[in-house]
């Protein structure tokens, strides 16, 4: 059976010319947790592919779709990085060879199991002592001709997946499946989901506020490079197109910074307590790293303020208990 149009391709035709693998199944589900907070809802992208799901898929999409087999894959990231994993997964899917070139981060439970897995997966478990380290071997890799994969998926190209899931919302509102929410809330890291989603929602007309839980340190996870990042897809979209596009509105997309706890891959108190409620109630993993930060301010936001809050599941922690 064929897959069904992505919500962006049907927006933007024009966009078929670029190269695409299709490794997701769209749309991932909506679903009512109230039992966690008052309104609250999660979108399942932990469902949104097989062997292994998460947000990184989307981006993944469009990075990836130039690669044969027989390519080699290049990509950083911290030791337990997801987004890491996930291009060694995929690009290994495809028939590709990946290198993924890692530095030392502070780990919890979720990020060891993860960067097991991504040693597992490269056969490779050398971490370097800092970024610049890791980037410098990468380099050597991309100038002998490796496919090259930014950190976090957070490039132009890549964000066009996340703006494919903002139209995707904006569809399922349109559908009954999801009541209009006041807020998305969306843990921030290198910032191309809160970006896509930004835009995304912006050519739907969505009039919602993007609450961006900060994850990573502030000169990496802000406001300004939310926004480069979604002026330079839409510029990406109307060169391909020939479209105008909408920019996102400034106030609509809000940094919190209190939920992070001092360093990527710290679990906080707050995020461990969350991640245990939900498993108990809905049988769903949340992480320590992106989700269990996000989750405690979307809870705190539903009990606070009322109405709908929708919370971006961007981790698949389904293989953590094969």
């Amino acid at each position: 059976m064929t897959p069904p149009e992505l919500p962006l391709i049907e927006r933007f035709p024009a966009l078929r010319v670029l190269p695409r693998a299709p490794l997701g199944r769209f749309p991932s589900p909506v679903i009512s947790v109230g039992t966690l907070a008052p309104g609250l809802w999660l979108k399942r992208e932990d469902l949104n592919a097989e062997p292994l799901g998460g947000n990184k898929i989307r981006a993944l999409e469009f990075l990836l779709g130039g690669v044969a087999a027989g390519d080699t894959v290049v990509t950083v990231g911290a030791a337990g990085s997801t987004h890491a994993l996930a291009t060694v997964v995929y690009a290994r899917q495809l028939g590709a060879r990946a290198r993924c070139f890692r530095w030392h981060q502070e780990m919890n439970p979720a990020a060891r199991q993860v960067a097991a897995r991504t040693t597992t997966e490269t056969g490779d478990s050398r971490l370097s002592r800092t970024v610049v380290g890791a980037y410098t071997r990468s380099l050597a890799a991309r100038l002998r001709g490796a496919h090259w994969i930014p950190a976090g998926g957070s490039s132009p190209l890549g964000i066009l997946g996340q703006v494919n899931a903002g139209l995707e919302i904006a569809k399922q509102i349109a559908e009954g499946l999801l009541p209009l929410p006041d807020r998305v809330v969306v843990p921030l890291g290198t910032g191309g989901t809160v970006a896509g989603l930004a835009l995304g929602l912006a050519i739907a007309n969505v009039a919602t506020e993007i609450v961006a839980v900060r994850v990573v340190p502030r000169i990496v996870a802000n406001a300004g490079h939310v926004r480069t990042l979604a002026a330079r897809t839409a510029r990406l979209i109307e060169r391909t197109t020939g479209a105008g596009l909408p920019r996102p509105d400034a106030r609509g997309v809000r940094v919190v910074h209190e939920f992070f706890g001092g360093a990527y891959g710290r679990a906080t108190p707050a995020g461990d307590r969350v991640a245990r409620d939900c498993l108990e109630r809905t049988g769903i993993v949340v992480d320590p790293t992106y989700g269990a930060k996000a989750l405690a301010a979307a809870t705190a936001l539903a009990k606070e303020r009322g109405g709908t809050t929708l919370f971006w599941l961007s981790f698949d922690g389904r293989w953590m208990a094969r």
